[in-house]
């Protein structure tokens, strides 16, 4: 009799058991249910609240077609375009940036809002319901600051992208120490270490790099820093120093192309592959892609925008009295003879005209009048910090320099 009642309370408390499992399920069944649903808010809206039409504008699209596909009347669209014309120019949307439409959830489904976006950070958003309203917006970015390094095993390129890294970090590396490290003789286990600030719009979407604050690339065995510092508080221009306050920057850029490979030399002797004779080659040839943005390599005026069957499409620049450049066998040429151009301006793009069988620059130095090969040369440097103000440019980039060392190498394995 005792045995059966002890069985008859177990099987009473496992009922009770799997009834309060079966109420709890319920329960937490219709928490779930409960949960609303998270509102989507982008531009300032919540997106819920309207019909959204996503749009990218096509080559050819105008903003008056765009809202007549809409249902947005001409005569309404011309009376937006002239309102907001000191704000939005509605003649110059450009193909491939994108746009919403924010509609009226009524039976008409009336164009409430338009939203061009110029960029992934900086939208113009238009009014364009019964009111007409025009406002410049940027999306809130946030910035983080990040420390890597990284190892040469074939190029630049290849060693930033080992890391995850944005190829954003090629072009600031090669800017920053384009005076003082030839990047067309880098080696196998030459070593960087960078400090830097990256973009971010909601913490999560990457949009560029906002600055680098400082850098150490080890080529040759020999370190070359670089810190960030602004010595012209006008401008508010920060510029490139070393660990002993000496400039980077140089009164010549290294090259006229960001990142590209020298194919030939300045040499008194090779043989011409069109001419297919031996001749002098007074210059050095840069190879680029066909299109590649040619730099003038430092402040000056053009005195040359030409053409002639040897040279092809080339410009010539006189520095002052004592250095003149010129960049040859340009697809097209982008300055005019007697335009004073900056170090870094484009004056041209990498072609093969005139006597050339691939897309490259020819890139020809003078000094006083005689040409000769810019790699030989002792040319100018920027201004260093002054004595008197050494003592604060050390004390601003202490705790950078003790950061940047605190980072390993990465180590080049063979």
């Amino acid at each position: 009799m005792k045995k059966i009642s002890f069985l008859l309370v177990l099987m009473l408390a496992f009922t009770a058991c799997e009834d309060d499992a079966k109420e709890t399920a319920l329960n937490e069944e219709k928490v779930e249910k409960k949960v609303p649903k998270p509102v989507e808010k982008e531009f300032g809206f919540i997106l819920d609240n309207f019909e959204v039409v996503n749009g990218t504008v096509e080559s050819g699209d105008s903003f008056g077609y765009i809202l007549d596909q809409h249902g947005v009347d001409r005569g309404r669209i011309y009376q937006i375009s002239e309102k907001v014309k000191d704000t939005f120019n509605s003649a110059r949307i450009t193909a491939g940036k994108k746009y919403k439409i924010l509609k009226a959830k009524d039976s008409a489904n009336t164009p409430q809002f338009f939203i061009y976006q110029h960029d992934r950070v900086n939208y113009t958003v238009l009014g364009i319901g019964d009111s007409i309203s025009v406002e410049r917006k940027k999306k809130p970015v946030s910035v983080k600051r990040r420390e890597v390094s990284g190892v040469i095993t074939s190029s630049l390129s290849e060693a930033v992208q080992a890391q995850g890294l944005s190829n954003l970090l090629v072009y600031e590396l090669s800017d920053i120490y384009q005076w003082s490290i030839d990047f067309f003789k880098l080696q196998k286990g030459d070593q960087f270490k960078m400090i830097y600030s990256e973009k971010y719009i909601d913490d999560t979407i990457f949009v560029g790099i906002e600055n680098v604050k400082a850098a150490v690339f080890k080529h040759g065995d020999k370190p070359f820093y670089a810190f960030e510092y602004e010595t012209d508080s006008l401008t508010g221009q920060p510029s490139f120093y070393d660990e002993e306050a000496k400039a980077l920057q140089s009164f010549f850029l290294k090259a006229p192309l960001n990142y590209s490979r020298i194919s030939s030399r300045y040499t008194k002797r090779r043989f011409h592959p069109v001419q297919k004779r031996w001749k002098a080659h007074l210059g050095t040839d840069y190879a680029a892609a066909h299109g590649t943005p040619i730099v003038s390599t430092a402040d000056g005026t053009v005195i040359a925008s030409s053409y002639t069957s040897g040279n092809g499409n080339y410009v010539k620049v006189r520095h002052n009295d004592k250095y003149t450049t010129q960049y040859l066998h340009m697809s097209k040429r982008n300055v005019r003879s007697g335009q004073r151009v900056k170090q870094g301006d484009v004056i041209g793009y990498v072609g093969s005209t005139g006597l050339a069988t691939g897309p490259h620059v020819c890139y020809r130095f003078w000094v006083h009048g005689k040409q000769v090969d810019p790699y030989r040369q002792n040319l100018p440097t920027a201004k260093h910090i002054e004595p008197e103000h050494k003592e604060q440019y050390f004390a601003a980039i202490e705790d950078l320099k003790t950061s940047l060392d605190k980072i390993p190498y990465k180590e080049y394995k063979k």
